[in-house]
């Protein structure tokens, strides 16, 4: 039952799709058959496709459909109640009985835990569509299956990514941000948004006015000079708040530079500092913000890390696996900001107990921190 043979009798268009195509169908310019390109499609592993005949009570699963599964093609035989007893109990309810799909036609799409006869969980997605006879008699379904384990745990990742981010921001008023902040496009946090009552277009339209008017002209002018020089900063502002209220806030701003050196966005760090005590030297989080603060270490910054160590240019050079020529360029200023080994330097010393950290304004601080 491994062949991809639809039942007699279904329409031209679930033939083709199942493999058995009522003329020699080609793609534009090409000698490849539909069945070969089905074919060519479940290879990879990742999908698969069945029929039901009512008829003659006749099922038929593709060669994919036997792998996503977990069996041989052929090895078992094709029918829905194998299926459903894969299917993982929790997951079963959502599933049609065989007597309803096969007396009143309904079959609904549904993605269910599959667990493989060697235990292995997979996520399955299956679409299909019944078809009636002409006078409304269901006579046959038939469908595809998707395998979207990973795009599925992905998803369930990026959720409980997003529930940590907002329990941060709910408890202590910090976020994360990423933004071109140029002269045309200026893009707000949600975050940011919440705080202080502004609209997007609002703050686009002039985003000096999510601080209290006293220091709207000289964060402006502070924070422009800063961009332009392409150099990470550090900012402390009255944020006017929604319904009056003000908060004093830190923000930490890196540029994340593309390989070719060019700014490609801001990353920022931003957290109430009226309320929670400031902590002098913190570890940066990963990501864009980390990013940008390395690539703006400079090779007074490796010196003196090197010192507190006390490590030469050749230590370095094998905690970070660089050569010593590489290391040299580094700390007399001949690598690009975007220079992979810059990280690399950076990584090995962070390793060691070193710990980089914007204090005041544009200064980057060098402290050894365990």
């Amino acid at each position: 039952m491994s062949r991809l043979v639809p039942p007699r009798g279904l329409p031209a268009e679930i033939r083709q799709a199942t493999g058995r195509p009522r003329t020699e169908a080609v793609l534009p310019g090409l000698d490849f058959p539909d069945r070969d390109f089905l074919r060519l499609i479940e290879g990879h592993g990742l999908t698969g496709s069945w029929t039901w005949d009512f008829t003659r009570n006749e099922q038929v699963w593709s060669p994919g459909l036997y792998r996503l599964l977990g069996f041989e093609p052929g090895s078992v035989r094709a029918d829905f109640g194998v299926f459903l007893g894969l299917v993982h109990p929790e997951d079963r309810p959502v599933i049609e009985a065989n007597s309803v799909v096969m007396r009143e036609g309904v079959f609904h799409d549904h993605t269910v835990r599959v667990i493989r006869p060697d235990g292995s969980l997979r996520m399955l997605a299956n679409r299909g569509t019944a078809y009636f006879t002409p006078e409304g008699r269901p006579r046959a379904v038939a469908g595809v299956v998707l395998d979207v384990t990973d795009a599925e745990r992905m998803a369930g990742l990026h959720r409980e990514e997003q529930r940590r981010k907002r329990a941060l921001f709910e408890q202590a008023q910090t976020w994360m941000h990423a933004s071109p902040y140029s002269a045309s496009l200026r893009i707000a946090s949600r975050e940011l948004l919440t705080l202080t009552g502004l609209t997007q277009q609002e703050f686009h339209d002039d985003w000096t006015r999510i601080l209290v008017p006293e220091e709207r002209a000289r964060t402006h002018d502070y924070v422009l000079s800063r961009v332009e020089a392409g150099q990470p900063f550090v900012v402390e502002n009255h944020l006017a708040l929604a319904g009056g209220e003000r908060g004093l806030f830190r923000g930490v701003f890196v540029p994340v530079r593309g390989t070719d050196g060019r700014i490609e966005t801001w990353a920022s760090l931003n957290s109430r500092i009226d309320r929670i005590r400031p902590v002098p030297i913190a570890p940066v989080p990963p990501g864009a913000v980390r990013h940008g603060l390395e690539q703006a270490v400079q090779g007074a910054h490796l010196r003196a890390a090197r010192g507190l160590l006390g490590w030469s240019m050749t230590d370095l050079a094998e905690a970070s696996s660089l050569s010593l020529s590489t290391i040299r360029r580094l700390e007399e200023g001949n690598e690009g900001p975007a220079a992979r080994s810059r990280h690399a330097a950076v990584e090995a010393l962070r390793r060691a107990g070193i710990g980089f950290v914007l204090v005041a304004g544009d200064a980057i601080a060098v402290a050894k921190v365990r």
